[in-house]
């Protein structure tokens, strides 16, 4: 083979390796920019010292007598990436003001109605404020929430959309993840106690499984169209 016709052999190779690169950058750019949150009241458990996500709704927990609680309203991607209340509970603080009482149980709560950035378009986000609820001894989380911060506003499916009437519509709505701060929402999550992933995995909206196979795909057949190439030298 002379150097001229192995250099247009070459040639094609070279743009269909410069191609099947672009077309990879462009599905990995794809599944970076399906990263979404969702906008939504998270709830949070305390053991005196920090904050730990909730793994049931505050409609089914009971809690003891003594307990801290949090809701923290803000944009998350999930559970994992979920904003804590910003300030450290403190059952003694929260409650010094309101005395034991036969027959019924004290709860302290810290309501966090987030920041500005978070804030649905058009409202803006209360401060934060603690409140000790005392409720009676079998009373859930909601209960004690409701005995101090009405109204407030659920779904069909028991998610707090609302805490004193914060915010005034929404309800666990996708934003978009394009990076303009627009906080648009798009398609509504299904009904569920908390916005879900994808996979479940916490990733927070990294390139999905699917679309990782489909790169490596298209990776293979460029290599074998090259192998191919040389074969016909």
């Amino acid at each position: 083979m002379t150097r001229t016709s192995s250099a247009l052999l070459r040639s094609p190779v070279a743009a269909l390796l410069a191609v099947l690169l672009a077309a990879s950058g462009t599905l990995l750019g794809a599944g970076g920019a399906q990263a979404a949150g969702y906008r939504y009241w998270s709830f949070w458990e305390s053991d005196g010292k920090s904050w730990a996500y909730a793994t049931q709704g505050p409609s089914l927990v009971r809690p003891d007598d003594g307990t801290v609680q949090g809701f923290r309203f803000a944009v998350s991607e999930d559970s994992a990436d979920a904003h804590r209340p910003r300030h450290a509970p403190d059952f003694g603080a929260i409650c010094a003001s309101t005395p034991a009482k036969d027959g019924a149980k004290r709860v302290a709560l810290m309501i966090d109605p987030g920041t500005a950035e978070d804030a649905p378009d058009g409202e803006r986000p209360p401060a934060p404020r603690t409140a000790c609820a005392q409720v009676a001894p079998d009373a859930s989380s909601a209960e004690a929430l409701a005995s101090v911060a009405k109204p407030l506003r659920y779904d069909s499916s028991a998610m707090i959309c609302a805490i004193s009437g914060y915010p005034k519509t929404g309800c666990g709505e996708q934003v978009s993840g394009d990076g303009d701060g627009s906080g648009k929402p798009t398609d509504a999550p299904s009904p569920s106690s908390a916005p879900a992933t994808d996979d479940g995995s916490g990733s927070g909206g990294g390139p999905s499984a699917g679309l990782l196979l489909g790169i490596g795909a298209v990776l293979l057949l460029g290599v074998a169209a090259v192998f191919q190439a040389r074969r016909r030298r």
